[in-house]
Order: structure tokens, then sequence, then C-alpha cells
């Protein structure tokens, strides 16, 4: 299964992308957590030390390998001639971050062209390698994405089973999280799941998904406020340290169940 989490920044992609990777691996599934984010930092969250997290260079941004797999170094000039489907089938074994057993991180970085100004070498790499683990690889592949799923273009976010746009419990958020959700339509993700995150008033937040969504069916998922994962953030600890108790693991875990109906569909 292959699953985009979106949404605009500050709202909780990372941690829900984190918790439902930890979820699924305990769970007995092989998981491919995937960074996409500008500012990744999906490593520290999964309970990498965030000296350690800071080291990992994500693939868009990783010269060396850019130009050992393309031919061509990053920042050699327009016009020049490199691969646009370089080898990328040993990357996730090779560059990929052990978290357990089960569970293994790839940095990958922001795949957006209009931040470059061009299609680099750095970001055809990553892009090639999205397009092998989305079109070749059996395991849960979890992208913890920039903003939405347009960044991935029609072809490749079609390849999604399902799209989850995490928001805040505010109507600004709600809305965004709406334009994010017609957009990932548009582009052929067949299921998508609104999640709202931080919530302290369920009522307000069935209220306003009603205002905000008006007549449009949403499948949506409330991830109350847990001030555990507050701590472990102040502490700088991953959310492999949070208890099966907790707040937000059984919400994120009562998730997880629902894409497993989703799944067996």
């Amino acid at each position: 299964m292959k699953i985009l989490v979106s949404g605009k920044g500050g709202v909780g992609k990372t941690s829900i992308s984190a918790m439902l990777s930890l979820i699924f691996s305990r769970n007995g599934y092989n998981v491919l957590a995937l960074d996409t984010d500008s500012v990744p930092n999906l490593a520290s969250s999964l309970g990498i030390h965030i000296g350690e997290a800071e080291k990992i260079v994500p693939l868009a941004k990783n010269d060396k390998l850019a130009e050992e797999r393309t031919g061509a170094r990053p920042g050699e000039g327009w016009g020049i001639l490199f691969s646009l489907t370089p080898s990328v089938d040993d990357i996730a074994d090779k560059y990929g971050v052990k978290i357990n057993d089960r569970l293994k991180l790839v940095v990958v970085g922001s795949i957006d062209m209009s931040k470059e100004g061009c299609l680099c070498p750095a970001i055809a790499l990553a892009k090639a390698f999205l397009i092998h683990v989305m079109t070749r690889s059996r395991e849960v592949i979890i992208v913890d994405a920039e903003a939405g799923a347009e960044v991935f273009g029609r072809g490749l976010a079609e390849k999604f089973d399902l799209n989850i746009t995490v928001s805040e419990p505010t109507i600004k958020s709600l809305v965004i999280a709406r334009k994010l959700i017609r957009m990932a339509d548009e582009l052929g993700i067949r299921n998508n799941i609104l999640v709202v995150n931080k919530v302290t008033d369920e009522l307000m937040v069935a209220r306003s998904i009603k205002k905000v969504f008006n007549d449009e069916k949403v499948c949506y998922h409330i991830v109350r406020y847990d001030p555990e994962v507050v701590k472990l953030e102040m502490l700088g600890e991953g959310l492999d340290k949070l208890s099966p108790n907790s707040i937000f693991f059984k919400d994120v875990h009562s998730l997880y169940e629902k894409i497993l109906k989703l799944k067996r569909k």
C-alpha cells in the first residue's frame, strides 16, 4: 500500500507519518518511509538522534550520488546532458536508514522543480527513485510530503492508494485541507482521508468540517491533542518513545485500522 501524507506546514504531517510508519512496522509490515520535504525532519520523529539526523543528505541534494548515477555534477551549467533514468534500484538498501527490522527511512528531499529553476541531476535522481518505489515496491510506502500531491504530477500521484490530508482544527486549516483533497482527487488518488490533528473539542470540529465541506462527502478521522507528544518534542525524543497508552498513539492506531479496512476493499 502506498500512502501520501499531505497538508500545510505545521499541522503535524510528520508526526502522523512517523507514528503510522512505526505502527505498520510493529504489526509485521515491511515499511519504507520517505521524507520529501524541503526541510526534512521525519528522521528525528522516528527516533534518530537529532545530531545524526542532521548528517543525512537528502537524495535531491546529494551531488556526489547524482554525478555517479546521472553522469553530471549539479551546478555544471545550463545545457548539460545527463541521464533522466539513472539506476536507483539499490538506493533504499544502500542509503536508507534502518529504524527497526521492518522499517527503513529514505530522506528524498523536495522534488519541486520550481524551487530549483530547472530539472537538475539530483532532482532527476530523486524523481527516478520515487517512480521506482511507487511502481515496483511491495512494501508499505509512507510519504511525508511537503504540501499536496501536485508536486508529484498525475503520473506519479495516481500510484498512491491513499492520500491522508492532515489539518489543524481551524476553519482556515480545513479550507486548505479541502483544496488539497480536491487536488489529490483530480490527480487520480482514489481514496482520501481528512485527519484533523491536535483536537481539543470534537463536537466543534464536526461542526467546522460540516461548515467547510458543506455537502461534499469526506471521510475524516480525529486525532486528539496529546501533551505527551509535545513533551517528547521538547526533549528532542522521537515518537518511538511514545507509550501505546498515550492519546496520540491510540488515535493514530485507530487510523491505522481504518486504513487496513480500505486496503481489504
